[in-house]
């Protein structure tokens, strides 16, 4: 059984609380009203980024070649995350978001050409 327990009421969106933990191996049940850490409520992509940026120490570069995406990428997977954890993201490039987006569909297998085009100010992908 390792489901992933909800964070969000399939029924109207709000915000799921734990109310009760089980051991497996003695049956005893504690109940109240328990906070899930922050990181517990990440989503799936953003867990498994934060996994992989530990397992680099932290390295850019290694989380880079590890997950064969681009530096500005996982910048920006990066500040989602400290977002996501309620802190907030200080500019650290020169490189405006639209240009980070367009790197991300280029990772992605967006064709070049298109790419072009959007940097130039032309059509979006």
């Amino acid at each position: 059984m390792n489901r992933v327990a909800p964070l969000a009421c399939p029924a109207c969106s709000g915000e799921m609380r734990v109310t009760e933990l089980t051991c497996p191996h003695c049956a005893t049940r504690v109940q109240g009203q328990f906070d899930i850490p922050a990181l517990l409520r990440l989503n799936r992509e953003q867990l498994q980024f934060v996994e992989v940026f530990l397992r680099c120490r932290g390295n850019i570069r290694e989380v880079e070649r590890d997950l064969k995406i681009s530096y500005p990428t996982v910048r920006a997977r990066l500040d989602q995350v400290i977002q996501s954890l309620g802190y907030p993201v200080q500019p650290t490039s020169d490189i405006p978001d639209s240009l980070d987006a367009v790197l991300d569909e280029l990772d992605r297998g967006t064709p070049y050409e298109e790419a072009i085009k959007r940097v130039r100010g032309g059509d979006s992908l």
